[in-house]
């Protein structure tokens, strides 16, 4: 009798406990549309950042852009004074920087966003080719004062 007894209160326990440990199909539904909606949120403020950067980038190059664009006049002004051979080959060294300068701002205006790491990519290379442009920027300006 008492191994009865044992048997059947162990029984109802370990049977307690299972079933209240155990969520029902509604609550494991819950707890999946829950994560769902987290998920959606962190992704929504996930795309918001990427934009913004992508915003921001794009007007700080704008604005390198232009000044690219000012110092080019300035120097187009300063050269006037200059030989007619020197003026001549200042002329093409503008020219191909006003055609890099205009490239690198048809790169920036044409790209479209396509995930964070390629744009992480192209802003990696885009910053390469901007410096390398605003050197020979300076190499251009360093030879005229010389």
């Amino acid at each position: 009798m008492k191994k009865i007894m044992i048997t059947t209160i162990a029984g109802t326990l370990l049977s307690a406990a299972i079933l209240t440990s155990c969520n029902s199909p509604a609550k494991k539904v819950e707890n999946a549309q829950e994560n769902v909606t987290e998920a959606k949120e962190d992704l929504a403020e996930a795309n918001k950042e990427y934009r913004e950067d992508m915003e921001k980038y794009r007007l700080e190059t704008a604005e390198k852009i232009e000044a690219n664009n000012k110092s080019l006049a300035e120097f187009n002004d300063r050269i006037k004074s200059q030989k007619m051979t020197a003026q001549a080959d200042y002329k093409k060294k503008i020219a191909e920087l006003e055609q890099k300068n205009t490239d690198m701002k048809k790169r920036i205006d044409e790209y479209n966003a396509d995930g964070k790491e390629n744009w992480e990519n192209f802003k990696t290379e885009f910053n390469r080719d901007m410096e390398e442009l605003g050197k020979a920027f300076k190499d251009l300006t360093v030879k005229n004062i010389k």
